[in-house]
């Protein structure tokens, strides 16, 4: 056991269940023609890849608890852009009431900022459980501003500090609103690809939006 582990309780697993649950939730409150396959296909799927990737952290077999984490934010991923395809291919064609598109658009915008943050969390440094193997933050893909403390300047409440699901959820947020990182840099290539993705499906939502209520008005 490291010292980390000795010292430090492991970062919180529960924040990102919940998102895993929101997202599920904002799904089903789509209208069927922007759903991908029956309605219960998704729920089933997302419930089983989730209870599994807890069984496996409990049971302490990282591993594929990693694994499983990955498959299930590939799942959410996968139908949430689905979606959007068809929410975009639904605009012309007038098959739902303008209302509906627009609630629908504002759904799949905060789920890409959940998926997203799932994504991060999961990637940045090795995942949670690599992070909590180490004494704080000193290295990862996203520069925190409390990596940026010299050693000796570093305030008594930042020592031994480690992101968790929040600083991705922001991160995420961010990324979303402002179309781009604001106080978190993106160091590797893969962060910068998954920044870009997201905020192009951002874009996307927003021209949405803005197309649908400029017709409305």
């Amino acid at each position: 056991m490291t010292t980390q582990q000795a010292l430090d309780p492991p970062e919180p697993r529960w924040p990102a269940v919940i998102a895993i649950i929101c997202v599920g939730g904002l799904y089903v409150a789509l209208p069927a023609s922007l759903e991908v396959g029956p309605r219960w296909l998704f729920v089933l799927l997302v419930a089983m890849m989730l209870v599994s990737t807890v069984v496996a952290r409990v049971r302490g077999n990282y591993a594929v608890n990693n694994l499983l984490g990955h498959l299930l934010a590939g799942i959410l991923t996968l139908f949430m852009v689905w979606s959007l395809v068809l929410l975009v291919c639904a605009l012309p064609a007038h098959t739902e009431a303008p209302i509906i598109l627009l609630r629908s658009a504002a759904a799949l915008w905060v789920t890409n900022v959940l998926v997203f943050a799932l994504w991060y969390w999961r990637l940045d440094a090795g995942g949670p459980h690599q992070r909590d193997l180490r004494a704080g933050h000193p290295s990862g893909s996203f520069l925190f501003a409390q990596m940026t403390f010299r050693e000796d300047d570093v305030p008594p409440e930042w020592k031994g500090w480690s992101p968790d699901f929040i600083d991705y959820l922001f991160l995420a947020f961010n990324t979303s609103t402002a179309f781009s990182p604001t106080d978190v840099p993106v160091l590797s290539r893969w962060a910068k690809l998954l920044t870009m993705a997201q905020a192009s499906i951002s874009l996307t939502v927003v021209v949405i939006l803005a197309a649908r209520a400029v017709n409305i008005l």
